[in-house]
């Protein structure tokens, strides 16, 4: 590591840590620590959201994906577009819920279902997130000790201890530090901060690896050479790819529609907005952000596959991969390893920090988040008098300490036996397999029950975690694989949820729930919130309403809101298409080869450069906007999350948000 390195992946990590410091003034309210007072913009909320996929946990699940499926996964990716569009720009779930104005899910919970559905639900979604966290710390760590060439293990005081777990153990403390002086203010305004940065070397290393060091006649040999049905261009010849193939595609649609909202690693941010479009908009912009870091992910992987397949390459490689013990570390490993080899000076201490801000951002993203479920969704309603200020967030702080020591004991003991991803996909199972159906069905159905909820999250949950369980009886004990992986037993588990709530709900429904109350609507409506500027005329025509398009929405929206759309529309088309096409006239596997070197590396990055400048901009307004807001912000130290005279007994909300700050 060369001195440039080392101060570009450290110098933008203390200007955050002195943000952090600096926030904690602000925290004056349980609604400020939880959700940032309800301040945030739009592109505060987005970029500080995406920053915890910059993590290097993310890293290594993208690089795992794309070393066994290459590029197929983004042509049958193009199946999901009708869905993840109307999701984001209907502001599916998202809406709703913000209009309800649950500081936590749970909390939602109680007011449409009851008090013991939210202490159930609360537990669930904390042992499942800690399960789900327990292992992002440690890949992180491992991560950076191999990214440096690190030494494996240090001797201290006669004992070897390994060295990520040193590691790991300052990457908490950091984190710790940072989100217990300032909660969801602090994460919002580091990660914000950390996105802008880490926006900027997405560029950079992407610009920089296309016109110096990427050589695409030597990628696409590498990429063509692979066994008949396992190929990573050609979709239509890799259907004999194990685990990463259509069928996890199509699987993942659902689960992603069915599941909108339900992981709750980030629940912060969907109560940060200052208004419900501002929410709304949040999701749309992501959508444009990603196209940054998309294309340096493909770039990194395509070129480390290219340098592993080199005979320097594979022997340096194989060389530091030879000093780890665990084979799935070494599988995790073998692209990071690749890219220190081979990434210059200045490149790599980019990667470093946009790979150690995204640690820093995505374990205090969740530390606040499984913290904050615990105290607001277990302990806050299991108690009859209510906590002072004072007591609330001290609880709260303590709380992020235990999850860390948690999260560091279980990161140093339990062996992984899956990809990152597949662990993923399973542990979030064990809560959205039963949640999704609750929310869906309690923001949009009247005649949901409280029954119908507890049956559809007892049988999605209890099949996920049944899922577990077997497969690692099966691994552990009888020495061969479940015939089921990880995205099948979700996948089941939602299907039954679903149907459980339904049939359970048309059975138990008396009478149905009077949703404007829930929803703040008529009768119930509060102020408008936010600042909505340039709004377009009342009068919307059919085709943008369709898409959830409304009198909300300003000219500069609509620009926003259907340019993604019809970008990706674009590109569904073209899946249509040329999926036509290629079974009535098959192309050659070069062919797909060009056709990926221009739709998944050419234009995104085109499109990025544009979103940098943009998002840059974008984040400065906000910013100033929000801090004008928390000095001008009115105290409602009664808005805690605490739901008064809730009924057990019939699942229903009474008196709603205790005097919730409208």
């Amino acid at each position: 590591m060369h001195i440039v390195d080392w101060l570009i992946m450290i110098l933008p990590l203390v200007i955050c840590a002195g943000i952090a410091l600096y926030s904690r003034r602000y925290v004056r309210s349980v609604a400020d620590f939880m959700a940032g007072g309800r301040n945030a913009g739009r592109f505060l909320i987005c970029t500080a959201r995406s920053e915890q996929g910059a993590g290097a946990v993310v890293f290594v699940a993208a690089f795992q994906v794309f070393a066994v499926g290459g590029f197929t996964l983004s042509w049958w990716g193009q199946l999901s577009v009708p869905v993840s569009l109307l999701i984001a720009i209907s502001g599916f779930v998202i809406y709703r819920y913000r209009q309800t104005r649950a500081l936590t899910l749970g909390q939602f919970f109680e007011m449409r279902y009851s008090r013991n559905f939210r202490l159930f639900a609360g537990g669930l979604a904390f042992f499942a997130g800690l399960i789900n966290f327990g292992i992002i710390p440690v890949i992180g760590s491992r991560f950076m000790v191999n990214f440096l060439g690190l030494p494996q293990d240090l001797l201290i005081l006669g004992w070897h201890v390994s060295t990520y777990l040193l590691l790991m153990a300052l990457f908490l403390t950091i984190c710790v530090i940072m989100t217990t002086f300032g909660g969801q203010i602090a994460v919002l305004l580091t990660d914000c901060a950390e996105g802008m940065f880490t926006q900027i070397f997405y560029t950079v290393i992407a610009i920089t690896l296309v016109f110096f060091f990427f050589n695409w006649v030597e990628t696409r040999a590498v990429l063509l050479d692979t066994a008949p049905g396992k190929s990573l261009v050609n979709p239509f010849d890799s259907f004999s790819l194990k685990d990463f193939n259509i069928w996890f595609v199509l699987m993942g649609i659902f689960v992603s529609a069915y599941s909108t909202m339900a992981w709750q690693n980030s629940h912060a941010f969907n109560a940060s907005g200052s208004s419900p479009h501002e929410a709304r908009m949040g999701m749309i912009l992501g959508r444009w952000r990603s196209f940054a870091g998309s294309v340096m992910i493909t770039l990194l992987a395509v070129c480390a596959l290219t340098y592993l397949h080199s005979a320097a390459g594979s022997v340096a490689v194989q060389a530091d991969l030879s000093k780890i013990t665990d084979p799935s570390t070494v599988n995790q490993m073998r692209i990071p390893v690749a890219l220190s080899h081979m990434l210059p000076v200045g490149l790599k201490g980019m990667l470093l920090s946009i790979c150690l801000m995204g640690i820093i951002a995505g374990d205090g993203i969740h530390l606040h988040s499984w913290s904050s479920i615990f105290i607001q969704d277990v302990v806050v309603p299991m108690r009859k008098k209510p906590f002072s200020l004072k007591e609330h967030l001290l609880l709260l702080r303590l709380s992020i300490v235990g999850v860390a020591v948690f999260v560091f004991i279980f990161g140093a003991i339990f062996p992984q036996t899956e990809y990152v991803t597949i662990w993923f996909q399973i542990t979030m199972a064990v809560f959205t397999g039963g949640a999704g159906a609750a929310i869906i069905g309690g923001l949009y159905w009247k005649r949901g029950t409280a029954a119908g909820a507890w049956v559809g999250f007892l049988t999605g949950s209890g099949l996920s975690v049944g899922g577990i369980i077997t497969r690692i009886y099966f691994q552990k004990v009888l020495g061969y694989e479940f015939i089921l992986n990880g995205m099948q037993i979700g996948f089941i588990a939602c299907l039954a949820a679903v149907t459980s709530y339904i049939i359970v709900s048309l059975l138990t429904c008396k009478n149905p729930h009077n949703m404007d109350k829930l929803l703040h609507r008529g009768a119930y409506a509060v102020e408008p919130e936010g600042d909505v500027d340039d709004l377009i005329p009342a009068k919307i025509n059919w085709f943008n309403r369709l898409w959830g398009i409304d009198d909300q929405f300003s000219r500069s929206d609509r620009w926003i809101t259907l340019g993604i759309f019809w970008w990706s529309i674009t590109w569904f088309l073209v899946f249509v298409a040329g999926s036509i096409a290629y079974l009535v006239h098959p192309w050659s596997s070069g062919a797909w080869a060009d056709f990926w070197f221009v739709q998944a590396i050419c234009m995104p990055l085109a499109i990025g450069v544009a979103t940098t400048v943009w998002f840059t901009i974008g984040c400065f307004h906000d910013l100033r906007i929000f801090f004008r807001r928390l000095h001008e912000e009115k105290i409602d130290l009664h808005d805690d999350g605490v739901v008064e005279n809730s009924d057990d007994a019939h699942g229903t909300q009474k008196n709603g948000v205790r005097n919730a700050k409208i």
